[in-house]
């Protein structure tokens, strides 16, 4: 939206600058110190008054309910501390400070100077140390509050510590927070309550006047916090205010609400937690059952590998691979001998007489001794001869015979 060319009607306009200053935190908790002009406290009981100093002034109004726990009344001219939020009136069209505490300046200058004293010779002790801050229980069972029963806070801290976590046993060590002889029953319930065992301790009081804060300012307090055995958070007065038993408590919280929630987790996160907590384990689980799983068939396949019954098959396709070699190579054998045998056969055939004769050679052997006649001198003439042939014999007698390289006789 473009805001140049917004159209507003007065009240839509003084509603949405309302807006503005009602989200601004500063705003919504702070003190102005200034010069009290036209006070008024008409039959209603509230407050009407300007708060100015050399350049400006703003318009101010205390509600009856907090006027009537004021204890001081500002008178025109004088200065003042005050506290509240500052916000739009819309039926003026003027923002103003809505107060809930009014203080006298020069009475304030007092206090405070008695504060810095009292700080800086428990800071000297070494009382605010953070090397002797103890840590707060992640998961305490037991909590301890010390404060008044009947305020606001208690009750603030009720609700946050059920909604947060209901799981702790919440015990109350009631006692006064406010007054000249407050101190010493606030040290006692403190004595009271971190005797009964409780795992942490919440010190608390709600906002109010420098006045109604001041018994947190005592010694006797600070010193009491630092002699417990619980841990103890302070949540006392609003942000802005700082008391001497927030220096030597173990943690500080802004306001009795903050405390209660800084000493206990939040259920809604726990039950986060312990979901992602649950995931991973179950995964990790699962990872190492894979693991173990793994290992497992490993072993396995190298039992198989060992296991008789595998080394008798594994033996028993040994020995037919060898029966088939032996099959294979009995073969080869065969037909190589076969092979061998025809080809003698075939060479014995080549040289069978009967085969030669058959081709129209003789066999001639002398008919007296039976002698083969291979050459012509073993046959004079006269000589009876057997002819063989590839049939049948002839007996012939040897009528004239030549010799190689000599005359025939």
């Amino acid at each position: 939206m473009n805001m140049q060319q917004a159209n507003f009607t007065v009240t839509g306009l003084t509603v949405y600058i309302r807006h503005i200053f009602d989200l601004d935190e500063l705003l919504g908790d702070v003190w102005v110190e200034g010069e009290v002009s036209n006070f008024s406290r008409p039959s209603s009981g509230h407050w009407y008054f300007t708060l100015k100093d050399s350049t400006s002034q703003l318009k101010a109004v205390m509600w009856k309910t907090s006027a009537a726990r004021q204890r001081y009344m500002p008178e025109h001219g004088e200065k003042v501390r005050a506290h509240g939020k500052v916000t739009v009136y819309e039926a003026g069209g003027q923002y103003q400070l809505y107060c809930d505490v009014i203080q006298p300046l020069a009475k304030v200058g007092d206090l405070h100077a008695q504060f810095r004293e009292l700080w800086d010779a428990l800071e000297a002790e070494g009382l605010f140390s953070p090397d002797i801050k103890r840590d707060l229980p992640a998961f305490p069972r037991k909590i301890g509050v010390v404060t008044s029963a009947s305020t606001a806070a208690f009750q603030d801290i009720q609700n946050v510590l059920r909604r947060r976590y209901p799981l702790a046993e919440l015990i109350l060590s009631p006692t006064p927070v406010q007054g000249s002889d407050a101190a010493p029953h606030i040290v006692r319930a403190l004595r009271q309550i971190d005797a009964y065992g409780v795992d942490v301790i919440l010190l608390a009081r709600g906002g109010g006047s420098l006045e109604d804060l001041w018994c947190f300012n005592d010694e006797r307090i600070a010193r009491a916090i630092r002699e417990t055995r619980a841990p103890v958070v302070t949540g006392v007065g609003h942000e802005t205010d700082t008391t001497l038993v927030d220096g030597t408590a173990d943690r500080r919280a802004p306001t009795p609400s903050a405390g209660a929630e800084m000493i206990v987790p939040s259920i809604d996160d726990l039950r986060f937690r312990l979901k992602e907590l649950s995931l991973q384990l179950r995964d990790a689980a699962q990872e190492n059952i894979d693991s173990r799983r793994e290992d497992v068939d490993d072993i396995s396949h190298k039992l198989r590998l060992v296991a008789p019954t595998n080394r008798l098959r594994s033996e028993r396709q040994r020995l037919d691979e060898l029966d088939m070699r032996l099959e294979k190579a009995a073969r080869a054998k065969i037909v190589s001998l076969r092979d061998k045998v025809l080809s003698q056969k075939r060479a014995l055939e080549s040289t069978n007489p009967r085969n030669l004769l058959a081709r129209g050679y003789a066999l001639i052997t002398r008919a007296d001794d039976g002698s083969r006649v291979t050459d012509a001198a073993d046959a004079n003439p006269g000589t009876s001869l057997h002819i063989q042939l590839s049939k049948g014999t002839i007996t012939a007698a040897v009528t004239e015979r030549t010799l190689d390289d000599q005359p025939s006789t």
